[in-house]
């Protein structure tokens, strides 16, 4: 059995739910708009944690489970 792991996240989500645009979040948080699209769109191989950290004050995310999923599949 083969256990794959996938870190989504929510960023798409959430500022939907905040009623803010990424644009808004990028200057929220001073990272590039660019950055925000990919982090949204989980294009990114890498989390980069000062950018989470960012991210998650900008949106007043406490909890890492508000902001992180984690997929596991299974192939036999």
């Amino acid at each position: 059995m083969k256990r794959t792991y996938v870190f989504k996240l929510k960023i798409k989500q959430l500022v939907e739910e905040k009623g803010i645009s990424q644009a808004e979040l990028a200057e929220m948080t001073g990272l590039r708009c660019a950055t925000i699209s990919e982090m949204a769109r989980n294009s990114r191989s890498v989390i980069n944690k000062v950018h989470l950290a960012k991210v998650m004050d900008a949106l007043d995310v406490t909890e890492l489970s508000q902001i992180v999923e984690l997929v596991v599949t299974e192939e036999f």
